[in-house]
């Protein structure tokens, strides 16, 4: 019998050459067409002596105007056709960088722009790199702000302004301050080392738990209010946390163990959380006969027993109805001890007279039955934790011979 072989399918190995990646590796081959127009004496290499110097940094500017909008069109590009590649996602910031550093050191060559600025910018990239790569590395994105946008925005223009102005590096202040566009250069500039100072700090701040410096102060204040938010909650259920309902669970197993009784549950409002509390403990199986989650009224009179006429007259929610509930637990799960709740637990599901937190609760034993009408604060789960509580003490004193008086 001949073996059929089965190749497996090739990968499909992503697109590398996208419209958006072509735009922009076009984008950084332009960048040394940039620097050489504005910095080198083409007009003579071409033999156009009539071309002025300023027109070469008008045309320069130019240039660098249409490779700064090529970056908006590759990300279109990218965006539009849904082609965003893992290439592109490195390439691009990689462009603009690139761009920026070119442009701010051929300024400094021709003395339009000290060397500080550009300290400043070249600083700011590596630190944010730096935060960036530790982030990645601990697998958390950093999302730019718009203080980044804003910055790139900004030192753009500035880069611009210095590339078609005078440059006024020597001279007096009087000097410097009587050409316009001298003045609007180094505004713009100045707006631009603020928005990357700031752009900086906000990246360090928001990795500063994954670079060692602490927790954040909105990280501190959500702390401070789930702390809050867990000791109010802790006040709303008069006590009741899930620890103690594990508790209270394993003494009930332990005492129902010792003395041979078998235990049963009728749930409505709680549908199955003292079953499932009971049942968790170790060694349950040897007196937990089982439950009836009896949620729908159907329920309570087909499979409890609950006669419609009880229910027609006191309502679902009363402890008449508990009563049946729980004697109809003890004979269908054949137990010596059955418990019963029924509720409203909230948010909704009110009547006159019976508020959201109002549950009945009823204990079915050989020696008889009790039943009590409680009242609990809370949200919803506050009240079916509380029910659960409160259930269990009444089989552990049932099954102890204690039973409770009602109230």
């Amino acid at each position: 019998m001949h073996k059929l072989q089965v190749e497996a399918a090739p990968q499909v190995a992503a697109k590398l050459w996208t419209p958006a990646n072509i735009v922009t590796l076009i984008r950084i081959c332009l960048v040394p067409v940039f620097v050489v127009v504005l910095l080198s004496p083409w007009p003579q290499w071409f033999h156009l002596p009539d071309l002025a110097e300023h027109s070469k940094s008008l045309i320069a500017a130019a240039i660098f105007v249409l490779i700064s909008c090529t970056d908006w069109l590759d990300g279109y590009l990218a965006r539009s056709r849904g082609e965003v590649t893992d290439f592109g996602k490195f390439m691009d910031p990689l462009a603009d960088k690139i761009l920026v550093m070119a442009a701010l050191l051929a300024l400094i060559e021709l003395g339009s722009l000290p060397s500080w600025v550009a300290l400043i910018i070249v600083a700011r990239e590596f630190i944010v790199s730096g935060v960036r790569m530790v982030a990645a590395s601990k697998g958390t994105v950093i999302s730019a702000s718009w203080y980044g946008k804003f910055k790139t925005v900004f030192q753009m223009i500035a880069i611009v302004l210095f590339t078609i102005k005078d440059s006024y590096m020597m001279g007096t202040l009087v000097e410097a301050f009587s050409d316009v566009m001298w003045v609007i250069s180094w505004i713009v500039m100045a707006i631009a080392l603020l928005l990357t100072v700031v752009s900086m700090l906000d990246y360090i701040s928001k990795a500063r738990e994954l670079i060692g410096l602490g927790p954040s102060k909105r990280a501190k204040r959500k702390q401070k209010a789930e702390s809050e938010q867990s000791e109010n909650i802790e006040e709303t259920n008069v006590g009741v946390r899930a620890a103690d309902i594990e508790h209270l669970a394993a003494q009930v197993i332990s005492h129902a163990s010792e003395r041979g009784i078998t235990i049963g549950t009728a749930e409505s409002l709680t549908g199955g959380m003292i079953s499932a509390a009971l049942t968790s403990v170790s060694g349950s199986s040897a007196v937990v006969r089982g439950g009836i989650a009896s949620y729908a009224t159907g329920v309570k009179s087909d499979v409890l027993d609950v006669p419609e006429s009880v229910i027609n007259e006191f309502g679902v929610v009363s402890t008449q109805v508990a009563r049946h509930m729980a004697q109809g637990a003890c004979k269908g799960l054949t137990c010596n001890v059955a418990v019963a709740v029924t509720g409203i637990a909230g948010p909704s599901g009110a009547e006159p007279g019976k508020p959201v937190g109002t549950v009945c609760l009823a204990c079915a034993s050989d020696t008889g039955i009790t039943a009590q009408r409680k009242h609990f604060e809370g949200n919803r789960n506050q009240v079916r934790m509380q029910t659960t509580f409160e259930a269990l003490r009444m089989i552990d004193a049932a099954v102890c011979g204690r039973q409770q008086s009602a109230s």
